[in-house]
């Protein structure tokens, strides 16, 4: 490495743990992206790069770095997190007057691909919302039905955690449907099926508390609003019953919903409104889901596959 640029690192590196407070372990990974670029670099430029070097890259040769980390298996994150550091370099030379490597800004970040949802089994997905399930763990009957009752909302009529916790007692009566507030305070109706609103009506006639109809429909152990952790600690006790994979969390059921609804022919502009999406393109990765459940099942059990 020349030696006014290995210089140049450990200052910019005692800038970040100094005075941008940063962890060893994050200096230590900027450290250690810098130097597999500048390695490249010696070997794309036939010699170990300058200062003047760097400031003359062009984004082509950014380009080149960012293949050949990509040829051995590194994933989009871990690229990003590199590029990123290259430029916190470039910047700190720029800003000491040691030229601009202007190409690390020219160049595009890998762009990220989504994670698909996983949805539940559709016999799993039924069976959380049973109250007799999580019976026999010491905890009062009433809050079983509690829990159940929301899992059931959230599966039921794919509504988010803070949707369901969100609601009014005044919310369930003797309709079919049920107003729901998402985000940005915007509102959509959802169809009630029978057997949710069941569970919703066996949880408050359970409930020791008194439910004002302006209150929450949902409350703790204390009578005070219920807060999403309960439920996701609620959902871990059932994974645990059920034998049920990491990815079975609350907000999976909302993702089962989706799912199963598109599987059975359900159609994706009315899917996006029970939802609450505002784009349809957020929507459309349950299409996706779809089918790679249809293309693992067709592995599965085709001969010829």
């Amino acid at each position: 490495m020349a030696p006014k640029v290995a210089a140049e690192i450990e200052s910019w590196l005692g800038h970040l743990g100094a005075e941008r407070r940063m962890s060893p372990k994050t200096v230590e990974a900027y450290r250690r992206d810098v130097l597999q670029f500048l390695a490249f670099l010696t070997e794309h430029l036939g010699g170990a790069p300058s200062l003047r070097d760097l400031a003359g890259l062009s984004p082509a040769d950014v380009r080149a770095y960012l293949a050949a980390r990509r040829a051995k298996n590194i994933g989009s994150r871990s690229l990003m997190r590199a590029l990123a550091g290259m430029r916190a370099f470039g910047r700190f030379l720029e800003r000491n007057g040691k030229g601009k490597v202007g190409a690390l800004t020219a160049v595009r970040a890998p762009k990220i691909g989504k994670t698909l949802p996983r949805p539940l089994a559709v016999s799993a997905a039924k069976r959380v919302a049973d109250p007799d399930i999580a019976a026999g763990d010491g905890r009062e009957p009433w809050i079983h039905a509690r829990d159940a009752a929301v899992l059931a909302l959230l599966y039921g009529c794919g509504l988010r955690i803070a949707e369901a916790l969100g609601l009014k007692r005044a919310d369930f009566g003797s309709r079919d449907t049920l107003t729901v507030t998402g985000k940005g305070r915007k509102q959509r109706m959802v169809p009630l099926l029978p057997q949710v609103a069941k569970l919703a009506a066996d949880y408050v006639a359970l409930c020791p508390f008194d439910l004002p109809e302006d209150g929450p429909l949902f409350v703790g152990a204390k009578g005070g609003p219920l807060s999403p952790r309960i439920i996701q600690l609620a959902m871990a006790r059932l994974r645990g019953a059920l034998g049920l994979p990491e990815t079975a969390t609350p907000h999976a059921l909302r993702h089962s919903f989706a799912t199963h609804l598109l599987a059975h022919g359900g159609d994706i502009r009315s899917i996006q409104e029970l939802l609450g999406h505002a784009s349809l393109a957020t929507t459309q990765i349950y299409t996706e889901v779809d089918a790679e459940r249809l293309i693992g099942a067709y592995r599965a059990a085709h001969p010829r596959a």
